[in-house]
């Protein structure tokens, strides 16, 4: 019998939720020709084109106004994480659409990789509307007040601590799964490219918008001590800026598709200088590099560092002192990477030693 399983992120623009949707459908396709998937961005499948509209406002937004979202994202879903409240303007806004979508598309499955759709389905579940498993990937560090929760089937966590939260609200710990935020599989494949010799080297990225706002951390003089491969996303401008420089140590790199050239790349270096998105940081912890972080986004990249930070998994780098010496400090310092590998370590410890593909088979078979 034929199974229809749903993948739904937010919004149409390439982010953690959609590389982690894109994951779990090129895994569930391993497992059955019998299910037809589909990824769909409930903000386009309810308002078309305006989608464009506020995913713009919403970049504008986070980069002009930090402070103004930062409030805002704490107020509506952060503050007083363990009281869970209807979010009646989102069921306002989007309930009759993802009505509208499980009614046509009548799935067996559900995967949110994003808490927005998660509230709507779990509404749904409670109202007898929808009758699908529902599973909820989180795709930062902390569960943040609009996901789902009561309805829900199952969870994909990021961490112990995310699961024992969840256990707090009441979720059965046997349907929680500590996957880690799901990753492509290339890059748990053994190191097959070595280690350039010579300099120090570091991997700067920024996600899909390029390493633009860490632009102004990397050296201006070429006498640099470490060489710097720096993925520039989407951001044509800044590889101009970065090529005009002509500086051997700076190495410009336009936006990367294939995984197994983003995995290459992760081999060459010792270290990843980044933002504290969540699927960056979940694919350095699985390579096992140092990640150095200097700020983070407003909203809820400022609470994934503070996590990190809490359990040690990443090195926090002061914007007002030397970037570059304070990493070479660190990558000179035995006593600080053995530190480091260790929690790292732990953190792996922590984690179903099971495929993915293996946890999400389990799900479907039960069903």
């Amino acid at each position: 019998m034929e199974k229809e399983a749903l993948f739904l992120p937010f919004m149409k623009m390439a982010s953690g939720h959609h590389h982690v949707a894109d994951t779990l459908m090129e895994e569930t396709a391993k497992l059955s020709e019998n299910i037809r998937m589909s990824k769909v961005d409930i903000l386009s499948y309810s308002y078309g084109g305006a989608e464009k509209l506020v995913s713009a406002f919403y970049m504008k937004w986070i980069h002009l106004f930090p402070s103004s979202y930062d409030r805002l994202y704490h107020l509506l879903a952060f503050r007083n994480l363990s009281k869970r409240s209807r979010h009646l303007h989102y069921e306002l806004l989007f309930k009759p659409f993802m009505h509208k979508l499980v009614a046509s598309k009548d799935p067996s499955l559900l995967f949110c990789t994003h808490a927005l759709p998660s509230n709507m389905a779990s509404v749904l579940k409670q109202k007898g509307k929808l009758n699908a498993i529902i599973v909820n990937v989180y795709t930062d560090f902390f569960v943040n007040r609009v996901w789902g929760i009561d309805g829900i089937d199952y969870h994909l966590v990021p961490s112990l601590t995310v699961k024992n939260f969840l256990i707090r609200l009441g979720v059965d710990g046997e349907r929680i799964y500590i996957t880690g935020i799901p990753v492509h599989s290339v890059f748990k494949e053994a190191n097959s490219i070595q280690k350039e010799e010579g300099n120090y080297t570091v991997l700067v990225t920024g996600g899909n918008m390029g390493a633009g706002s860490l632009e102004n951390l990397l050296p201006q003089k070429k006498n640099a001590s470490i060489r710097y491969f720096i993925l520039c996303g989407n951001n044509e401008k800044l590889f101009k800026r970065l090529s005009a420089r002509k500086n051997e140590q700076l190495i410009p790199i336009p936006y990367i598709n294939n995984k197994q050239e983003m995995n290459a790349l992760y081999n060459k270096v010792d270290a990843v200088l980044t933002k504290p998105g969540g699927v960056t940081i979940s694919e350095c912890l699985i390579k096992q590099k140092p990640i150095f972080v200097s700020h983070a986004l407003p909203g809820q990249e400022k609470i994934n560092m503070k996590e990190l930070d809490k359990h040690g998994l990443m090195l926090a780098l002061s914007p007002d002192k030397n970037v570059e010496e304070q990493i070479i400090s660190y990558l000179e310092d035995q006593t600080k990477i053995q530190s480091y590998k260790r929690r790292v370590e732990e953190y792996h410890t922590n984690l179903d030693t099971r495929d993915i593909s293996e946890i999400l088979k389990e799900i479907i078979d039960k069903h």
